[in-house]
This record gives structure tokens, C-alpha cells and sequence, in this order.
């Protein structure tokens, strides 16, 4: 009898079981090397399948030696564009081509590669494709009901995350170190339940890391290449919440439903951000709305009522496209961390989509900052209106985010109204934060100013302001009082005071009407030694008397291909502001060859190259 197998009885252990049952003893078998080719290629790929193929041929050779089978490699091996073509099916029809040569009867557990064989005239063997034994995985044993995640390493202990949400600790589970042949068969029981398990699936399956979710478990196996050793990562929700279980639960209920809502859920590694997203999740959903999610790797505890996507194509921006087709009354973003990502957030609730990102964020303001410079300022409350910070389970910290035209709190000018973004607390309906443009900078102002200082975010925002601008005029240090909302005093040396006020009080009445702030001038003779040694002598910027000196005034040289700012010797390294008039352009690290060099075609060439051709003064300021 000759038999020549396909790649799916060779991965499952067919061939050799039958061999062991009696069926095909004293058979000739016949291995392709097309089959060969494409199990190594597996095995060095990192991928489970490639290896247990790869002990299957061990095991056919082994019988051959036993004299109970005959072994025979033959026909072409497969080549790296028919690896590549393999789901085309290149390799499947070399192997059909070896059965047919030899007059051998063709084994297989593929269907679609059956049915083909058969219509070629080829004796064909289907065998039905294994169905393992789907019960709890062997990883299983080390989880406990407070096991949050599990970590199997070759050559280490096991150790696993357990403890209460908030007072998780990392600690060993086990005294024997684990060996590479039980961390493999582990890895070969998760893949295989994967695949074949109906409440699990694989995720992701790349060289060196094959990632799988089993009922309510994500499991990471990753292999050398990619990692030194073999190791499996289980990682799975150690509790279920529902909306009740939350602090200011039932205005926040009140908050999702009154209609469609941007939402930022944000917190420490942890602190149980993912948790709170279900939570949400099933509440929506049982209030009537269509809710879906966006995942990658798709793992929130979710009802079946909740459609879970992924990166459709490798893109998430393709999932977004998808599911505006299908029109979900709230999405869940789970996680938000790259600009793409914080482009399709905005993008899909610009659409009308409610949304509801899980980021990470170590202070709650901090997740609004995280859309700074990735959206445009004054689309940020349109896109995110309400933040949730999850502190140990629970949510501590909850803003409401709008936006209104008036007066930066603390600047009095009517003439300095711009759009302001207010972040209010939700709970006491006091205003947090303020984050507005001021003098071509987005800030973001604490309202309560910070603890154990006098001074509030406005007057540190003003004194560095007054600073910047000032320092571009002098050679010396400068030293910055603030009076009032609208109200500073500068003091410079005597010989750049001239300088600093100008022709006429020219300069002065310009970086005055820059700033809306009435500012007096006064030489640093005449600073009380009271207020010089006090918290404002203490300023940032060049307020110490070591400050370097201001700007440098250069000239500038354009090539092909850059702008040069040429500087003194021994500045390599510096980070500097360039400015043109004493107007701030951009931030830059001054070269190895002690100069700046800005690539044309750049935003950032093309507004310095408008301020040469204007015949603007630029200088380097030291950023400090």
C-alpha cells in the first residue's frame, strides 16, 4: 500500500496513529517535501502547527526504523513564493501531483483539497478533522478566582497577578522551574482549542507570537525569535461589573442616555478601566441602544447582544468605515492609544456615533491632553464632552467638558476672549481646568492652582510669557513680577533697558499688545531685594542669576535643501527657541556642528522662511 499525506493529517498526528492501529502497516509512505517546506517554514515562522508536524515526521521515522512502515521523501520541494501562495493552494497541488506519480492512495483532513483530488482521479482517504478534547485547558490548574493574569516561562517558576482589583501583586505560584517541552505542550492545547473550540478563536497569528482567546481568557504564546524563550501570558477579568457598582452611578446613567455622548474612560495600568467599559456596555445595550465594540485583541467581558470587531484588514479605520454602514448607537474603543486611533475615535463621533474610549491616563486631565495636537482645539469638547477616571475600581474623578468664548479666568482684557475649553467636576459643577491658545500656545490651566504655592496657573502662564518675550530683546537676565491679571513689572539691566522699551516705547507697546498686559519697565537695581529673594526670583525662564544669556541674533542661510541657522561655538546639544521679532517660531536641538538646520518644504521652514523675506530679526533663545 503507498500513502502519500497532506500537511493537515501530518500537523494532526494522523498518519502515524493509523500506522500504530494497524491500517496502513507495511504501507509505503511517501512524503512529499512541498510538505517538508511548509512545516519548517511554520516551525521557524514561531507557529505551533509547523512543530507538531515537525514531531509527527520524527515519529514516521521512528516507525520506519521499528520496520513497521517504509519512509520516503520525494518530489519537489516547495518553493518561497509557493510558502507564500500556500492558502492559494501552490502547495496542495504539488502534493496531489507526488500521489498521482506514485499511484498512492491521498490522505487528507481538507475537504476542499479532497474534493479536488477526487476530480482529478486521484484515490482519495478524507479523514474527518480531529475534535480535541475541548474541556479545561492544562493552564487552568494555576488559576485561582483572584488570578488576573498567569505567566508560563521556560526555565522560571510560575508566577501569576493575583489580589483584589487595586492590591494586585506579582508573585511566584509554583517552586519547580517549568521546562521548554510542558510549555510547549501547553501552547499546543491552546492554539488547537483555538481553532477548533466554539466559544474561542485566534487572534492574532504572526511570527514568534500566536495570540488566542479561550471562553473569557487572552493568551499570549510567544516563541523565540521573537522572544528569547517560550512563554505563555493568560490574562483574564477577575471581576464583572454593572453600572450600580460606581460612584455617581445613576447621574452617569442619566448622562449616556440623554444622548448620544463622547466619552474618555481613563486610568492607570490596572486600575480597572476595561472593567467599567463593560459595565457601560451592558447597561447601553439593555437600554435599547445597538452597541458595538472595536478591540484589538477583542477581550471585554461582553453579552452576546454586543458585536465585538477588530482591525478589519490590519486597519482599524476600516473597522470604523464598517460600522458606520451599520449605523451602532454607541461604540466601544478598547484602546485608545496612537493618533490613528485618536483619529477614528473623532472621526466616528463627528459622524454622530457615541463613543467610548478606554486610554490610559495617570491623572484625569491627562486624557484630554492626549487629544491636544492630535485633533483641533476647538473640536475637542464636540468629540470628548465627558471623562472618566477609574482609580482602583472605582470611578474617582468625573469632568464634564464644554467650550464658550470669554476671558481666560484670571486675564481681564476684553479683547483677549477666545474660545475657552472649560473642564468642570461633574459631581460639584466647579470648573477644573481651563485649556485655551494664548500667544500661539495651547495651555492648559489649573483653576485652583497648585497646592503650597501662591501663585495660580494664570500668573505662572503670564510670568513665562512676559519672560519669552522679553529675553528676546535683552543680552542679560531677566526677572518678572506679576501684579495682577493684567498687571507686570520687568527688570533687566541697565544697559538693555533702552533696548527692551524701544524707540518711542515701541517694542514695549508691541510685545504689551501681544500679551493684552500692561507691563513697567525697571532696571534690576531698582527689584526689592524683599521680592528678589522671595518665591518670584524663583522663576522659571532666565529669572536665576546664572540664566544664560538672551537671544543670538543670527543670520540665516538657505540652500536646496535647508534653512541654516548658524550659532556660537560650543552650543551642541542646547535646545533652543527660534524666534523672529521676539515672536516664538519653534523649539530645536542645536546640532552637532553647532547650528540648526530646518528642512525646507516643512511647516516650520516655510513660516521662518516668511519672516526672512519679511526681514524679520531672528534669534536663538536658550529654552529654559
Amino acid at each position: 500500500m503507498n500513502v502519500v499525506p497532506d500537511t493537515s493529517v501530518v500537523v494532526d498526528g494522523r498518519v502515524s496513529e493509523r500506522v500504530e492501529d494497524g491500517t496502513y502497516e507495511g504501507a509505503t509512505v511517501y512524503v512529499p517535501e512541498a510538505v517538508v517546506g511548509e512545516v519548517e517554514a511554520q516551525a521557524n515562522g514561531g507557529r505551533q502547527t509547523g512543530w507538531d508536524a515537525l514531531e509527527e515526521l520524527q515519529r514516521l521515522v521512528e516507525l520506519a526504523d521499528e520496520g513497521t512502515i517504509t519512509v520516503e521523501y520525494v518530489g519537489e520541494r516547495a518553493s518561497e513564493d509557493d510558502i507564500k501562495r500556500a492558502s492559494a493552494g501552490a502547495i496542495d497541488a504539488i502534493i496531489r501531483d507526488v500521489a498521482a506519480e506514485y499511484d498512492a492512495t491521498f490522505v487528507t483532513s481538507d475537504i476542499v483539497q479532497a474534493e479536488v483530488a477526487e476530480g482529478k482521479g486521484i484515490d482519495v482517504e478524507f479523514l474527518e478533522p480531529l475534535e480535541p478534547d475541548l474541556g479545561e485547558l492544562e493552564i487552568e490548574e494555576y488559576l485561582t478566582e483572584d488570578t488576573m493574569s498567569l505567566h508560563l516561562k521556560a526555565g522560571m517558576v510560575p508566577m501569576a497577578k493575583r489580589g483584589d482589583v487595586g492590591e494586585i501583586e506579582y508573585q511566584p505560584i509554583g517552586d519547580e522551574e517549568l521546562d521548554e517541552e510542558t510549555i510547549r505542550e501547553y501552547a499546543t492545547e491552546i492554539v488547537s482549542t483555538a481553532k477548533r473550540a466554539d466559544d474561542a478563536f485566534v487572534e492574532l497569528s504572526e511570527d514568534g507570537m500566536t495570540i488566542s482567546q479561550v471562553r473569557d481568557m487572552r493568551i499570549a504564546v510567544s516563541e523565540p525569535p521573537f522572544s528569547e524563550r517560550i512563554e505563555i501570558t493568560a490574562v483574564r477579568p477577575i471581576v464583572k461589573t454593572t453600572m450600580d457598582d460606581y460612584e455617581q452611578a445613576d447621574d452617569l446613567r442619566d448622562r449616556l442616555l440623554e444622548r448620544d455622548r463622547g466619552v474618555l474612560i481613563a486610568g492607570a495600568p490596572g486600575a480597572g478601566k476595561s472593567t467599567f467599559a463593560q459595565a457601560v456596555a451592558e447597561f447601553l445595550s439593555d437600554a435599547g441602544n445597538v452597541v458595538k465594540t472595536m478591540e484589538k485583541p477583542r477581550d471585554l467581558q461582553v453579552g452576546d447582544e454586543v458585536t465585538q470587531y477588530t482591525e478589519l484588514g490590519g486597519d482599524m479605520a476600516k473597522t470604523a468605515d464598517s460600522l458606520l454602514m451599520v449605523r451602532p448607537d454607541y461604540t466601544i474603543y478598547d484602546e485608545v492609544r496612537k493618533t490613528d486611533d485618536f483619529e477614528v475615535f473623532a472621526d466616528m463621533r463627528l459622524a454622530g456615533v457615541g463613543m467610548v474610549g478606554v486610554v490610559h491616563a495617570t491623572r484625569p486631565i491627562d486624557a484630554l491632553q492626549r487629544l491636544v495636537g492630535r485633533v483641533e482645539l476647538g473640536m475637542i469638547p464636540q468629540i470628548v464632552d465627558t471623562v472618566v477616571y477609574i482609580e482602583e475600581g472605582d470611578a474617582e474623578t468625573v469632568y464634564d467638558v464644554t467650550t464658550e468664548v470669554k476671558v481666560p479666568e484670571g486675564l481681564m482684557e476684553e479683547d483677549l476672549a477666545r474660545p475657552v475649553i472649560q473642564v468642570r467636576d461633574f459631581e460639584t459643577e466647579v470648573p477644573a481646568y481651563e485649556i485655551y491658545t494664548f500667544n500661539r500656545q495651547v495651555v492648559t490651566v489649573p483653576l485652583d492652582g497648585d497646592e503650597g504655592s501662591s501663585e495660580s496657573g494664570v500668573d505662572k502662564l503670564a510670568k513665562q510669557e512676559v519672560e519669552r518675550e522679553i529675553q528676546a530683546a535683552t543680552r542679560d537676565r531677566v526677572e518678572v513680577d506679576i501684579r495682577g491679571p493684567n498687571d507686570a513689572i520687568v527688570y533687566v539691566s541697565d544697559n538693555d533697558i533702552s533696548h527692551v522699551i524701544g524707540k518711542g516705547g515701541g517694542r514695549i507697546a508691541d510685545i504689551e499688545n501681544r500679551l493684552g498686559i500692561d507691563i513697567d519697565v525697571r532696571t534690576l537695581d531698582e527689584r526689592p531685594s524683599q521680592v528678589a529673594g522671595g518665591s518670584s526670583g524663583d522663576s522659571g525662564g532666565s529669572g536665576g542669576a546664572s540664566a544664560d544669556p538672551a537671544g543670538e541674533i543670527v543670520t540665516p542661510e538657505i540652500t536646496s535643501r535647508h534653512i541654516i541657522l548658524p550659532l556660537d561655538d560650543g552650543r551642541s546639544g542646547e535646545t533652543v527657541e527660534v524666534q523672529a521679532d521676539g515672536e516664538y517660531l519653534f523649539t530645536a536641538t542645536v546640532g552637532r556642528g553647532g547650528d540648526i538646520k530646518v528642512s525646507r518644504g516643512s511647516a516650520i521652514a516655510e513660516e521662518l522662511e516668511r519672516a526672512i523675506d519679511a526681514e524679520r530679526m531672528v534669534t536663538v533663545v536658550p529654552n529654559e
